[in-house]
């Protein structure tokens, strides 16, 4: 009588991976004998389960298949293994399962050769394994053969286990086994095969495994768990749609793999990293979807030394149906960016600039609630800003920092008892008074700019009062002296330095006239009137940015909309309208290249936008949360990005700008 895994929807079949067939032929031209139970032929997949067979000088193997096929029945009786002897199989099985001495194996050897040569003669080949044989459904050294699911149980209840599975009466077949639930698992299909302690097929000395046909559709961590000296691994012919990154751990001994014709579209990352002796993966059968999940496999396949089938494409579209090897990058699709918050400063703000000095990097922040301009290092070890030195004033609305040559200075602005420029001095190792700024120039000032002109440094500051004047200043030598008064009344808010077509200008916004463009003279060596900006009215700030080569301006206004604008060799033209209610600053900046726009509203929340290349357009990136932001700064260090966001009413953040992989 033959009793398959029809409750579990497969067969347990047992081959050896030396090549050769138990049951067939073992040595020359004589067949090896099946054993017997009762007097009755049971198969060699059972002979295997026995230590029966002519396998002394080979391996064990597991293999889980479909079922259908042909194999040995089991009959009845207290007789185990008949005719055969196997001393190096029945050691691995442990003591109490079979002949495991030495004389057991050379009985079983005098026995097994009788019982071969009879079997020989008696046994015709099956019309179903001819016909299988000659579809050659799989190559002739993979022949497997059918093992019975119930007499494993049986025929170890035989072996003295201690009366768990007693042998029914000559001529009475077993008791059927209870349902089981379909396996889902490799591992539960593993463990389907037989009684729950120790499992004899899940041991090191098992090195082939086919589960093919089959209804299961994951493969969790440790699957194989325990196969340590598995080599041929077949996975083929399932509905398997999810592989745990760990599903193959341990089996490095594994020279074969297949998940041919699954439902597979991703695999996760490095699965197959504890695979160090595989020869040949195959893939095929599969549609993956060679996104960003696919980077990892792309790359693998670039550097692998396995064999590999073609891994086909279901999509994104323009990848349908090519090969994973034909992508062409996966560079710019799988990676974005995104700002974390990397330090918190405790004190208010309302400007930050940036410099460096002697590979050193520094920023000057502006706070008027605390009359300081507290100067900040990069510390290398902690990979954060600390204090370094603290210039105090009254009301400071303005730090930045200007370098001659070695020195390094710091245009300090305030509202209240006139501007002043501070040198660093390194004797002291701190920042002490320069000079001071005239007070009759400047009376409330708002903006500070550096620029160069023809090897000459020049510094502008933007004044909002009627009673002041925006002035330039121009460095000597021995200091920077009154260059240049730009015009009256205008109540200046903010000065900006740009270089349109080859020739030096100046931008200057107020609140009650619409920009103002300024260009450098190079007769009188001055700023002379030259154009505006139309229909751009209470513009509080004017900033400059380039990106592939056009230039652009960001024009941040409080009511109504900003906007952003770029030049077209005669004049600037609109590009795109930004909301922006009680904005108090727009300001572009960029990291390699990626470029943004951070827009900081008094009202609602900071918005950071993202320029995107085929739309030719800033788009909503990011929501930040800062308390009246007067000023986005862009900072830069150790190859780390940063950008501080100044605060009127709470706490200076700094962001760090990250990279994020999605193909993790």
């Amino acid at each position: 009588m033959h009793y398959s895994l029809a409750r579990a929807g497969l067969e347990a079949r047992v081959l050896m991976s030396g090549g050769r067939e138990c049951g067939g032929r073992s040595g020359g031209d004589r067949p090896a004998a099946p054993a017997r139970v009762g007097g009755r032929q049971v198969g060699v997949a059972a002979s295997m389960l026995l230590g029966c067979g002519s396998a002394s000088h080979t391996r064990g193997a597991l293999v889980l298949a479909s079922s259908g096929g042909g194999g040995g029945g089991a009959g009845s009786g207290a007789r185990v293994c008949s005719g055969t002897g196997s001393g190096r199989v029945a050691r691995r099985r442990g003591p109490g399962r079979g002949p495991g001495t030495r004389h057991g194996a050379a009985e079983g050897r005098r026995r097994g050769a009788g019982a071969a040569a009879t079997a020989a003669e008696r046994r015709v080949p099956d019309p179903a394994e001819r016909a299988g044989e000659a579809a050659g459904a799989l190559p002739r050294h993979l022949q497997l053969y059918q093992g019975v699911y119930h007499l494993r149980g049986l025929i170890l209840g035989a072996q003295d286990r201690a009366g768990r599975h007693q042998l029914p009466v000559s001529g009475t077949p077993p008791t059927p086994t209870p349902p089981r639930p379909a396996p889902t698992t490799a591992r539960e299909l593993f463990l389907a095969l037989g009684p729950r302690d120790p499992d004899p097929l899940l041991n090191p000395f098992f090195s082939f495994g086919l589960l093919n046909s089959n209804s299961f559709t994951v493969i969790r961590d440790d699957a194989f768990a325990g196969l340590f000296h598995l080599e041929y691994l077949f996975i083929e012919g399932n509905k398997i749609e999810t592989i745990s990154r760990n599903a193959f751990r341990g089996l490095r001994d594994l020279t074969h793999l297949s998940l041919a014709n699954n439902h597979i579209k991703a695999l996760p990352r490095d699965v197959f990293s504890d695979l160090d002796s595989l020869i040949e993966l195959d893939l095929r059968g599969n549609k993956f979807e060679c996104d960003c999940k696919a980077k990892w496999l792309y790359l693998w396949l670039k550097m692998t030394n396995s064999t590999v089938s073609d891994v086909l494409c279901i999509g994104p579209p323009e990848y349908q149906e090519k090969k994973l090897n034909d992508v062409t990058s996966f560079d710019y699709e799988c990676t974005t960016t995104d700002f974390v918050v990397h330090q918190t400063l405790p004190y208010q703000s309302v400007s930050v600039d940036t410099f460096s000095s002697k590979n050193d990097v520094y920023v000057a922040i502006a706070q008027p609630s605390m009359e300081n301009c507290m100067v900040l290092e990069w510390d290398h070890i902690e990979m954060n800003f600390r204090s370094y030195d603290n210039i105090t004033g009254q009301s400071i609305v303005g730090c930045k920092a200007i370098l001659i040559d070695d020195q390094v200075f710091v245009v300090v602005a305030q509202l209240f008892g006139g501007s002043h420029i501070y040198k660093y001095d390194e004797s002291w190792t701190k920042f002490v008074k320069f000079q001071d700024i005239e007070v009759s120039r400047i009376s409330k000032p708002n903006d500070i700019e550096l620029f160069q002109i023809d090897d000459e440094k020049f510094f502008v500051i933007a004044d909002s009062s009627k009673a002041g004047l925006s002035t330039v200043y121009k460095w000597n030598s021995k200091g920077f002296y009154s260059y240049q008064s730009l015009h009256e009344w205008f109540r200046d808010t903010d000065a900006e330095f740009v270089d349109i077509d080859g020739k030096s200008h100046l931008i200057l916004s107020s609140r009650s006239q619409v920009p103002i463009i300024l260009q450098w003279n190079k007769s009188s060596k001055k700023f002379v009137p030259h154009s505006d900006i139309p229909n751009m009215e209470d513009v509080l700030a004017v900033k400059s940015f380039r990106m592939q080569s056009s230039l652009y301006l960001s024009l941040t206004r409080f009511i109504g909309d900003s906007r952003v604008m770029r030049w077209n060799n005669k004049q600037f033209v609109e590009v795109q309208a930004l909301p922006s209610r009680g904005a108090m600053t727009l300001q572009p900046f960029s990291f390699k290249d990626n470029h943004y726009l951070a827009l900081g509203s008094d009202y609602t929340f900071s918005q950071i936008y993202q320029w995107d290349k085929e739309k030719q357009l800033f788009v909503k990136f990011k929501e930040i949360y800062v308390q009246a932001p007067r000023s986005f700064t862009a900072v830069s260090t150790d190859r780390r990005d940063f950008f501080f966001a100044s605060s009127f009413k709470g706490k200076t953040k700094i962001f760090e700008h990250i990279i994020v992989d999605l193909s993790l």
